[in-house]
C-alpha cells in the first residue's frame, strides 16, 4: 500500500539524517531536542538515552533545510488548530481553503491528523490516492466537474487517508511514528507555488503540533500564523 512504502521509505533514510531514532523511543520522551533528552526519568531504558545525553538529539537537523527548499513557493502557512475535538476545526479547514481558491487563490491543505483524517471524505475526496513523481508526491486535487463555479478552484489536498489500505482502516500509532509521517509530508510533497498552505492539525496540543512548528520553524515569517477553533462551551477550551 502506500502508506506500507512511505514508511519503508522514511526507515530507509541514511541514519545521518536523523541523530536519534524517533520510532524507538519512550512513550513518555521529553522529545530529543529537549534539555532534559537523556537526562529525565521518563528517558530510563530508551534506547536513545545515551545519544540524547550527549546532545545528539540537539544537533542541527539537515532535514530543516529540505523543508524550507520544498516550501519556498509557499507564501503563507497557517496552522488551524483546537483545545478539542469536535469543534469543527477541519470544517474549518475545508471551507477556508474553498474560500481562498474562490478568490483565484492557490491553496494546499495539509491533513496531519494522523489517527483521525477528516479531509479526504468532507471534500469528497474518498478513495483517491497518492502518486509519487520525480519531483516528489502529488497532492490530490479537488475537482467538480459539475460546478462551473469551482471549475477554476485549485485546491491540493494532503492527508494520510489517500494511504490506507481502505478508507475505514484504523492507524493506531505512538507519537515517533506519526510524527515520522509528518516528516515526510514536509520533506517531501510536492506543492509547487501556493498562496496559502492550510494544516489541520489532530485536537489538542501534543507530539504533531510541537512536531510541526520545530520542523517548519525556518520557514514561519511575519504573514503565517495559526486559527485556533473553539465553541462557546467552557469544556471547549
Amino acid at each position: 500500500s502506500p502508506l506500507r512504502r512511505a514508511l519503508s521509505s522514511c526507515q530507509r533514510r541514511p541514519p545521518c539524517r536523523m541523530a536519534v531514532d524517533e520510532s524507538a523511543a519512550n512513550e513518555s520522551c521529553v522529545g530529543p531536542s529537549s534539555e532534559g533528552a537523556g537526562k529525565a526519568s521518563s528517558c530510563e531504558g530508551c534506547p536513545n538515552q545515551q545519544a540524547c545525553a550527549a546532545g545528539a538529539g540537539r544537533a542541527v537537523d539537515p532535514d530543516l533545510e529540505v523543508i524550507a527548499q520544498r516550501l519556498a513557493g509557499v507564501k503563507r502557512k497557517l496552522l488551524v488548530l483546537s483545545g478539542k475535538g469536535g469543534v469543527g476545526k477541519s470544517t474549518m479547514t475545508a471551507q477556508l481553503g474553498f474560500a481562498l481558491a474562490a478568490r483565484g487563490l492557490r491553496v494546499g491543505l495539509l491533513d496531519v491528523d494522523i489517527c483521525g483524517p477528516s479531509l479526504p471524505q468532507m471534500l469528497g475526496l474518498r478513495g483517491q490516492s497518492v502518486h509519487r513523481a520525480a519531483s516528489g508526491w502529488s497532492p490530490v486535487y479537488v475537482n467538480h466537474p459539475d460546478d462551473a463555479a469551482a471549475a477554476d478552484v485549485e485546491l491540493g489536498v494532503m492527508s494520510v487517508g489517500f494511504m490506507t489500505p481502505s478508507d475505514d482502516a484504523a492507524l493506531i500509532w505512538r507519537g515517533p511514528r506519526k510524527n515520522g509521517l509528518i516528516r515526510q509530508f514536509l520533506t517531501d510533497v510536492d506543492w509547487g507555488e501556493l498562496d496559502y498552505l492550510l494544516v489541520d492539525t489532530p485536537p489538542g496540543t501534543s507530539d504533531e503540533h510541537i512536531s510541526l512548528v520545530q520542523l517548519l520553524g525556518a520557514t514561519l515569517g511575519p504573514h503565517d500564523g495559526a486559527i485556533v477553533v473553539s465553541t462557546p462551551q467552557e469544556v471547549a477550551l
